[in-house]
């Protein structure tokens, strides 16, 4: 096999046509036909089905494309670490986070690294939980901020490190009847229509957890596909919600007012991981540490 055949290969099964994958690798239709030809023969396999110009894999071709998949990466990341390691502080950092950390956690982190290394550059992604979870071990990303932590017991393909624990507070309407409490029971929302994240969001699973363990099960009467949705809808007055403290650092709504919570189990981790299996490459790691020294200061001056 060689490294153009898995090239175009890899560009036809992503774009499922051969058209697109010969526009994206800037050479003609007929050499990307050609070097899959060429690799199908090689292997004794049809990689593709082809209709045309649409292609889609085999089921043989699923799984040597997840394979080439990884061999690719670490190819890329081989050549990253020796430029790298030339000179880290101008290399890029590949990192994914969820996205309630977009607004404030995720830029000021950035910003303060730039600040120290100005030709770091930065390739950023957003996911789910799990599948921050699952990038990082299959190397879509080498390096995910997430909330909560893993557990690490149930996920040892992973390292990493908790950098803060924060608060999670409630955010009403501002005529709501409780606004001008200085803090709230959970309990106290019991009556009050929520508004929540859609299934499949681990934060709503924490929201619904932390209802019951207080006991009462959430009045669910509004889904907001993300955490800007769920204050909007929190300040069109259709209910209230809970949150992330720092999703509301610098960004509460109008016509809504922040509220903490005393119950005492209702925080969330925050950290990064990293997988376990490979090294983080130079200028990554660099950013790895940064993160660990920034927020160890951090907390240590909040007590």
């Amino acid at each position: 096999m060689e490294i153009r055949q898995i090239q175009y290969f890899l560009e036809a099964a992503k774009r499922e046509h051969i058209t697109e994958a010969a526009d994206a690798l800037h050479v003609a239709q007929s050499s990307v036909s050609r070097q899959i030809f060429n690799l199908e023969a090689e292997l004794g396999v049809e990689l593709f089905i082809r209709e045309g110009r649409s292609v889609k894999l085999t089921p043989l071709g699923r799984v040597f494309f997840e394979r080439m998949k990884q061999i690719w990466s670490m190819m890329e990341d081989a050549k990253r670490e020796v430029e790298e390691s030339l000179d880290p502080e101008k290399g890029t950092v590949r990192i994914a986070f969820p996205i309630s950390m977009a607004a404030h956690t995720l830029p000021s982190i950035i910003y303060s690294f730039r600040t120290r290394y100005p030709e770091a550059k930065f390739h950023m992604s957003n996911a789910l939980y799990y599948d921050l979870i699952d990038g990082v071990i299959n190397g879509e990303f080498n390096l995910a901020m997430i909330a909560p932590m893993p557990n690490r017991e149930k996920e040892d393909k992973i390292n990493g490190a908790t950098l803060f624990t924060e608060n999670i507070v409630a955010l009403l309407p501002l005529h709501h009847p409780l606004s001008n409490q200085k803090e709230l029971q959970l309990k106290d929302l019991k009556n009050d229509p929520f508004c929540v994240l859609p299934e499949g969001f681990v934060f709503r699973d924490q929201v619904v957890k932390a209802c019951h363990d207080a006991g009462f099960s959430p009045q669910i009467a509004f889904e907001g596909k993300d955490i800007d949705a769920l204050k909007g809808l929190v300040s069109a007055g259709l209910g209230v919600a809970l949150m992330p403290e720092m999703t509301l650092v610098d960004n509460t709504p109008r016509s809504t007012c922040v509220i903490p919570l005393s119950d005492v189990n209702l925080t969330r981790t925050v950290g990064v991981i990293y997988p376990s299996h490979r090294k983080l490459l130079p200028t990554e790691s660099l950013f790895y540490q940064f993160l660990l020294e920034t927020y160890e200061r951090l907390n240590e001056f909040k007590k």
